[in-house]
């Protein structure tokens, strides 16, 4: 009982504590809600070519006082690059820019369940993350490259690997597609079917179906004796 009475003590004293009434010292008279900003009118064709132009030239002014002008976090193997190299940071950038927005309208897509957005949507993140590596890191790991990931990376052998039993124990071994210093070009399919020994037929001859309907044979079946 005694237990009871304390906790039913300790309640009444919160609930007299909840309806205290507390008094503001501080002084709101003069207080005046900002004035809402006017929505801005939508610039014309005209008007935007004339602020990215300026853009342009302001861009063009920073660069010529500044050498590092955007180049905030790339790295220093990159910022030397020929403007007409393959992956000069500048297309790169684009082509996250691009990414994204496919990306964006592939999550749309997943979100109304269409039959293989979620493949497409892992594979635009997963290119914009190797891009965004690379201009960290200066190393591009994907297999593909370009704003659409259109163009296929050629490898480059460093190292020989060779046979080592077999028939071709001690020669080396070729990958189509791959550079080779010791070649001095690139191994091709023909190379690889030269090798072993494999001729491709001048004239590849495929059989064409006619296109008349299919007509079966009755087969004579011999009749019991």
């Amino acid at each position: 009982m005694a237990q009871t009475l304390g906790i039913q003590r300790c309640i009444k004293g919160l609930i007299k504590m909840a309806r205290k009434k507390i008094t503001v010292t501080t002084d709101n008279s003069e207080w005046k809600a900002p004035k809402k900003r006017k929505p801005r009118k939508p610039m014309t064709e005209e008007q935007r070519a004339a602020a990215s132009e300026r853009l342009a030239k302001a861009r063009e002014v920073r660069a010529e006082k500044n050498p590092d002008y955007g180049m905030a976090g790339i790295h220093k193997s990159l910022q030397n690059l020929p403007d007409d190299h393959q992956l000069h940071p500048k297309k790169v950038k684009v082509w996250i820019k691009t990414q994204k927005s496919l990306a964006a309208s592939e999550r749309a897509a997943v979100r109304q369940k269409v039959k293989g957005a979620e493949a497409s949507l892992a594979s635009h993140e997963g290119y914009i993350r190797n891009m965004q590596a690379y201009l960290r890191n200066g190393d591009w790991v994907d297999m593909f490259y370009g704003e659409h990931q259109q163009n296929k990376i050629s490898s480059r052998c460093i190292a020989l690997a060779y046979y080592w039993s077999g028939p071709r124990k001690g020669q080396p071994k070729r990958g189509v597609g791959t550079f080779y210093p010791d070649m001095g070009e690139t191994y091709t399919q023909e190379m690889l079917e030269e090798d072993n020994g494999y001729e491709r037929p001048k004239e590849d001859t495929v059989e064409q179906r006619s296109e008349g309907p299919v007509v079966r044979k009755k087969s004579k079946r011999s009749k019991a004796s």
